[in-house]
């Protein structure tokens, strides 16, 4: 059986490129990081806890995590409004980059990897950060922006995988699979 240990429903509806043949599991587990970690070593850390409840010998598990960061800050969701505001006003006009950690637990062995992808923002007035918050799809996202929805017209460029940015490097993921 293989196993997506994640709530993610983006996650879930990119997995469906994959296959439509795995099943949702997920536990409580705690997501503090260790202090002074990265970006890409936190989202490794996170698929990893995430995956490793659900480990046995007869099951395929994927974990995985994202984290928005810039200045090697990571914005994870917003806490409120005012959180959400405060995140999109570093994001705009400026870069940062979208890690997401995978890691699949098959057959007693661990694999994992990070995907980055760089976003660059336009520059946002405070009346376009008013109204996006106002669609609500900030509140549950990491960084304050879901780029599949409302939070594309936020969006100058990407350089990078998109489905990165939206949860789960598909491509990478579906070659890992199939190597293991």
């Amino acid at each position: 059986m293989l196993i997506l240990a994640s709530q993610s429903p983006r996650r879930r509806e990119l997995m469906k490129y994959i296959t439509d043949e795995f099943t949702v599991k997920v536990s409580d587990v705690d997501e503090t990081l260790p202090s002074g970690i990265t970006p890409s070593e936190a989202v490794l850390y996170l698929s990893r806890i995430k995956a490793e409840p659900f480990k046995n010998e007869n099951d395929t598990v994927i974990g995985a995590d994202t984290v928005v960061a810039i200045d090697s800050e990571i914005l994870g969701k917003p806490a409120n409004k005012g959180d959400a505001a405060d995140m999109l006003r570093k994001l705009s006009g400026r870069t940062h980059s979208v890690f997401t950690g995978v890691t699949v637990i098959k057959d007693g062995k661990t694999h994992s990897f990070f995907c980055e992808t760089k976003v660059k923002f336009f520059k946002l007035s405070e009346e376009e950060i008013c109204k996006y918050i106002a669609t609500g799809e900030p509140l549950d996202k990491a960084g304050a922006y879901g780029i599949q929805g409302y939070g594309s017209l936020l969006v100058e460029r990407i350089d990078g995988d998109y489905f990165n940015v939206v949860g789960l490097p598909v491509s990478r993921l579906n070659r890992l699979l199939s190597e293991c």
